[in-house]
């Protein structure tokens, strides 16, 4: 059996204490769980220490390699490459980076594009692990129609976000829509910052939607038949 964990914490300041909040969360979900925790929750878009939140990945992604064993973690962090700077997402598993690629659709009414590189389309995948296939979309990612068919055939969709709570609707029928057209679960997490939705959800493949409400951690138990069923019952072409 498999869980789908979505988070919901604040980033504060403190690197090393996001850390901590994001390691202990982590530990304490069950053994083969998918988690989704928020975009670049261990620094936030510390634009003004870019160099130290960099370093800093480097740091935290050992720390969750060791706690990743039976779990499957996904986010992003700031990273640099190349003397290039990327919002740069990961998928641990088993102690190891098993996907990453940069964020594609940079948030340019948050300015994004002035300190991160864009990431590229062929990068983007549906990978499996463990037998479940696994998409991601970035947070503004989810505005993107063409995003939507890349994750066709996926049994879950995974939104690691940073989402401005004036656009908190915008949030709600994007991931509950994604669901239902892809009929598939959706994963997402969002921050509990002052600015965000504070609003991780999990959406089933009927659209049904259970909300963290002030749960650090919303726990859903993985059911295939669920997919099966729906693709079945309204057949629209997705394998």
């Amino acid at each position: 059996k498999l869980f789908f964990c979505s988070l919901l914490f604040t980033t504060t300041s403190c690197y090393e204490t996001n850390l901590h909040t994001l390691s202990t969360l982590i530990e304490n979900t069950p053994q083969n769980s998918l988690i989704v925790a928020p975009e670049v929750c261990l620094t936030g878009f510390d634009y003004e220490r870019l160099e130290q939140a960099q370093s800093f990945s480097l740091k935290a992604l050992e720390r969750l390699k060791e706690i990743s064993d039976d779990k499957i973690i996904i986010l992003t962090m700031i990273e640099e490459v190349n003397n290039k700077t990327y919002n740069m997402l990961k998928v641990i598993h088993n102690g190891k980076v098993i996907h990453t690629r940069a964020k594609e659709k940079l948030f340019k009414f948050g300015g994004e594009e002035k300190y991160f590189v864009a990431g590229e389309e062929k990068d983007f995948e549906v990978i499996e692990v463990s037998g479940i296939k696994i998409a991601i979309l970035i947070c503004f990612e989810l505005r993107f129609k063409d995003m939507w068919k890349r994750c066709e055939g996926a049994d879950v969709v995974a939104t690691p976000s940073w989402w401005g709570v004036a656009r908190e609707e915008h949030f709600k029928s994007f991931t509950k829509t994604l669901a239902i057209m892809n009929q598939c679960y959706v994963v997402a997490s969002d921050s509990m910052n002052e600015e965000c939705t504070k609003m991780s959800a999990i959406v089933n493949p009927q659209g049904k939607v259970l909300l963290n409400g002030n749960k650090p951690c919303l726990e859903v138990k993985y059911n295939n038949k669920e997919i099966a069923l729906m693709r079945r019952y309204m057949d629209v072409g997705i394998g």
